[in-house]
């Protein structure tokens, strides 16, 4: 115990405490050797490109799509600069536009989600039809017209 009676993980600065002050001690610790510097340059790049492809895999479908390709950003962001700055750049912007929603009357809001639904449905109805080959609105239209 240091003299002043703090035990170490008190003398830690207040970032390095935690799990992701053990994350970044240990990938320091990785990148200290050559090897290991490489390794982990293709870990993460093959890792971060497996998410990324997955989410735009999403895209069109309901689901997490676009919070997968951000999660990929994120994964490259630990080893790669430009994913760095790109996954900043992409979090400024949702900020603000989250701000200027928020910012807006509730009616104005109302009319944000539903073209921000409309939308979701147009591109899971065109997804269904051109790749499965199922036109949920053609089955619709048909089952109320013989109904």
């Amino acid at each position: 115990m240091p003299v002043d009676g703090r035990s170490p993980r008190a003398l830690l600065p207040r970032r390095q405490r935690g799990w992701r002050g053990r994350l970044n001690t240990t990938l320091d610790l990785i990148r200290a050797n050559p090897t290991g510097r490489v390794a982990l340059k293709i870990f993460i790049g093959i890792l971060g490109a497996l998410v990324v492809t997955v989410g735009i895999a999403l895209i069109p479908l309901p689901g997490p799509g676009w919070l997968l390709v951000i999660a990929g950003l994120g994964v490259w962001a630990v080893e790669f600069h430009w994913a760095r700055r790109l996954l900043a750049f992409t979090r400024r912007h949702v900020n603000a536009w989250t701000r200027w929603v928020t910012s807006r009357s509730l009616p104005v809001r109302f009319v944000l989600g539903l073209v921000g639904l409309v939308f979701v449905s147009v591109v899971v109805w065109l997804s269904l039809k051109y790749s499965l080959g199922i036109d949920v609105v053609a089955r619709a239209l048909h089952y109320l017209a013989t109904h």
